[in-house]
């Protein structure tokens, strides 16, 4: 099966940024793995009390499993084993209490729907037990865990972005209390420096925090903003989170409260950014689904694809395939297959012709092939093949690709992942001749808020998207 992660990154087309970030992947592993220590801790402990709960409770081996395999997915979904600093039981607790009650309650919905009433007891047994097995274990793990980073044997090496008030704060903090696992290598700022009571030296500035991170073999990255802009440092983060770094950020006016999970080091209040979701098991499971949802398309759609072909070849001759060079993830080139609209003077008006929505060459069966979004079906051959996703940002011809990089913020960052038959920014009304900066906002919006329940959303948004019609 054909696989998305890139290893050569000599493409000219992307920045040197995002270069350097696709040639990380196995430090980006090694990265993730240290992180991710404490949350298989947790796992670990909690199994082995939700076990323990279930065999005392008298439930059957089977349903016993059940019950602990329910509530680790409960944890899990309510965020208990992600990467954390401040480890307090007390915090965990409103997770743990909603997580475990959910998995019990679902026990007892089952036996009681097969008829076996007297379980309902012992599944509340259970749950009771689970949640004094799993707090007693976490209680006992925490502190081993606080006492191995304040003796520097758990320590994530830590980069602050900003050099100010806040950032000499925040350094202060982690220097004098190791208990929250960050040992501090330095800041990253630029111009001079703005603070004289830093905790570590300025490593540089924060246009090359990329590069500092890989130098100073960086795991998580503490932003207190600093003297940059926030666009120049939307780049380097990037690149640093798919490095595999855990980054948290400082909040603004966060002296009048913050909403949503709250990390903390002593009274300064930490917001986590979601991690790249192109390592997820979901995102694996994409390409699965797109090679099952393209094959089936293909043949329910079959009698069309033959009646446009043979409209196609009747209104204007041989050829009813157009094939054009198109950017794809990393940028690299593939070949795109469409339904001929119209015959093009030579290759170089079809690479370099922005568009042809009022061209005088195209005849009706063009015209409407166009307006329906008929011509693009054929990519759906570039999805089996691997070349593109049913859903990721639209591919351009090199030519733009390249004109765009050069002039719009981010455009390159497009190219993180697979392109797409469709997109948000397309269902959005951004095709054809609209705003390209706009466009590139949608695409990486969609990559870093990237969920199967986005693509789901886009692809049903296609749908009326394609009965409206477009000129582009």
């Amino acid at each position: 099966m054909t696989t998305w992660r890139i290893e050569d990154a000599s493409s000219p087309i992307l920045p040197q940024a995002t270069r350097e970030s696709v040639v990380w992947t196995r430090r980006a592993r090694r990265r993730r793995r240290r992180l991710q220590f404490v949350g298989a801790c947790l796992l670990f402990v909690d199994a082995a009390g939700l076990l323990a709960a279930a065999t005392l409770s008298s439930h059957s081996a089977p349903a016993g499993l059940a019950l602990s395999a329910l509530a680790v997915l409960a944890l899990y979904g309510a965020g208990a084993y992600r990467v954390r600093l401040t480890l307090l039981v007390l915090d965990d607790l409103p997770r743990l209490l909603s997580g475990l009650a959910l998995a019990g309650v679902a026990m007892a919905s089952f036996s009681i729907a097969v008829g076996q009433n007297g379980q309902v007891s012992t599944v509340a047994v259970g749950t009771l037990l689970a949640i004094a097995f799993v707090t007693f274990g976490r209680t006992a793990t925490y502190a081993a865990i606080r006492w191995g980073r304040s003796q520097g044997l758990l320590a994530s090496r830590t980069v602050i972005l900003g050099a100010g008030d806040i950032g000499a704060t925040l350094g202060n903090a982690v220097r004098e209390h190791p208990e929250y696992g960050l040992q501090l290598v330095g800041f990253a700022d630029d111009g001079p420096r703005i603070s004289d009571s830093l905790a570590a030296p300025l490593l540089g500035s924060a246009t090359e925090l990329a590069t500092l991170v890989d130098r100073h073999e960086i795991d998580i990255v503490l932003i207190a903003f600093g003297s940059a802009h926030e666009d120049e440092l939307v780049a380097p983060l990037r690149t640093c989170a798919a490095a595999g770094c855990q980054i948290f950020v400082v909040p603004r006016l966060s002296a009048l409260g913050v909403a949503g999970p709250v990390d903390q080091v002593r009274a300064t209040p930490l917001v986590p950014l979601r991690a790249p979701t192109t390592d997820a098991v979901a995102w694996r499971a994409k390409r699965i689904l797109d090679v099952e949802l393209a094959g089936l398309a293909l043949v329910l759609l079959s009698p069309l694809l033959l009646v446009t072909a043979v409209a196609v070849r009747i209104e204007s001759g041989p050829g009813v395939l157009f094939r054009q060079q198109r950017i794809g993830v990393g940028g690299q080139e593939f070949t795109l297959y469409k339904f001929r609209s119209l015959t093009p003077v030579d290759d170089d008006e079809s690479q370099t012709r922005w568009t042809v929505a009022d061209d005088d060459r195209m005849g009706p069966v063009g015209r409407v092939i166009r307006k329906t979004s008929i011509d693009e079906l054929p990519q759906l051959f570039n999805v089996l093949r691997g070349e593109m996703s049913l859903v990721g940002p639209r591919p351009e011809r090199p030519y733009f690709v390249a004109e765009f990089s050069r002039t719009v913020t981010s455009y390159a960052d497009r190219h993180r992942v697979p392109c797409g038959v469709t997109g948000l920014a397309a269902v959005k009304g951004l095709r054809g001749d609209t705003s390209i900066d706009e466009r590139a906002r949608f695409d990486n919006f969609y990559i870093d808020n990237w969920s199967p329940w986005l693509d789901l959303k886009i692809l049903l948004w296609t749908i009326p998207a394609v009965l409206r019609g477009h000129d582009g």
